[in-house]
């Protein structure tokens, strides 16, 4: 082989070598990229915006706490105080819960693996008589529950592991199922198992209530029970009065996201259509904002710059809607109800401008 032959497949060996380099550091650039985007998207996820029900919360819960602390240095019982929040699906009451429990726990023992848990929380199950309540309470505080005992027999071991686990509130969230489709009986039912908890004369526990407006129901059923329970409500977002707000959260997650934010989502025009689009419900909103400045990382990386166009993305995804009845698109978005998906009701005819 000749001098000039061996020189020229050198080259081409060379030229091959740098080619794959370039294509292994472009690739591995796309993966660091893709791993920093996904990084980002958690650090959103994250992220908790308080409204002022959550501050209400807040300094209720660490009240009760602290008297709950002191009465137990003082070696007195008094009957538990509860709370209740309440709000419509969407408004952030199991966001505001969690975000209140993480803030407690160096304060709190939390651990349900550990001997001792000071909170205890799980979701009302389905179907909600006191017996499935009872047994899904139990197994929440780490007793293995199986068998036949009736719901009576059931709350006696319950209110029996809250004392062993000292536990000092104990959390249900969809708490308006604990009385949906009972009989005025079987509400009453509730009501007094819920008291009983409260006013235990050796471990009393505090009850943290969290569901849909019904549950008012329950607790304005009995008298007793409603003047020791700590009302917070959660209100709809105003189409004016927090107008301002809105903006500044939408650019609290876009400086979280390390993006630019255009004009057009800077205007009250667009803080509206926003709202709208969470039926104005708080949490929605934040879904909603976290979704769309995601998908803008996803898609452009963070060269990105938050536009409508990557809110009305997310909605027609969302909702499974055509640009006429896509909120961030419509111009008479008014009409349309951001609750049903792949809604077409009035859609236009086939040739018609919608």
């Amino acid at each position: 082989m000749s001098w000039t032959t061996k020189a020229a497949i050198r080259r081409v060996q060379t030229t091959q070598i740098q080619t794959r380099r370039r294509v292994m550091n472009k690739h591995s650039r796309k993966f660091q990229s893709d791993k920093d985007v996904r990084k980002k998207v958690q650090s959103l996820r994250k992220l908790y915006i308080p409204r002022p029900e959550f501050d209400k919360l807040d300094a209720r819960f660490g009240s009760i706490l602290e008297q709950r602390r002191a009465d137990e240095a003082d070696g007195v019982v008094f009957k538990a105080r509860s709370i209740m929040l309440v709000g419509p699906s969407g408004s952030g009451k199991t966001t505001a819960v969690r975000q209140l429990v993480h803030k407690y726990a160096h304060l709190m023992a939390a651990d349900p693996e550990k001997d001792i848990c000071e909170f205890i929380g799980l979701q009302v199950p389905s179907p909600a008589t006191m017996k499935f309540v009872g047994a899904a309470t139990l197994r929440a505080l780490g007793y293995p529950y199986s068998g036949n005992k009736q719901g009576p027999a059931i709350w006696d071991q319950v209110k029996e592991q809250l004392k062993l686990r000292r536990t000092l509130f104990l959390g249900f969230d969809e708490a308006q199922d604990l009385a949906r489709f009972q009989t005025d009986k079987e509400r009453q039912s509730v009501v007094n198992t819920l008291k009983s908890m409260m006013e235990n004369s050796v471990w009393p526990v505090g009850l943290l209530l969290s569901g849909m407006p019904d549950l008012k129901k329950i607790v304005n059923q009995d008298a007793q029970l409603a003047r020791r329970v700590d009302p917070i409500q959660i209100g709809r977002l105003h189409s004016l009065r927090d107008v301002e707000h809105v903006i500044k959260i939408v650019q609290r997650y876009a400086d979280r996201a390390q993006i630019d934010v255009v004009a057009s989502v800077k205007n009250e025009a667009f803080a509206m259509r926003l709202m709208h689009a969470a039926d104005y419900q708080f949490g929605l909103m934040a879904e909603i904002i976290v979704l769309s400045v995601s998908h803008a990382l996803f898609t452009e990386g963070f060269e990105a710059k938050l536009s409508i166009r990557h809110f009305a993305e997310v909605y027609r995804e969302r909702n499974g809607a055509d640009d006429w009845m896509n909120i961030f698109v419509a111009e008479d978005y008014g009409r349309l109800n951001p609750r049903k998906l792949l809604d077409d009701n009035d859609s236009p005819e086939d040739g018609e401008d919608p």
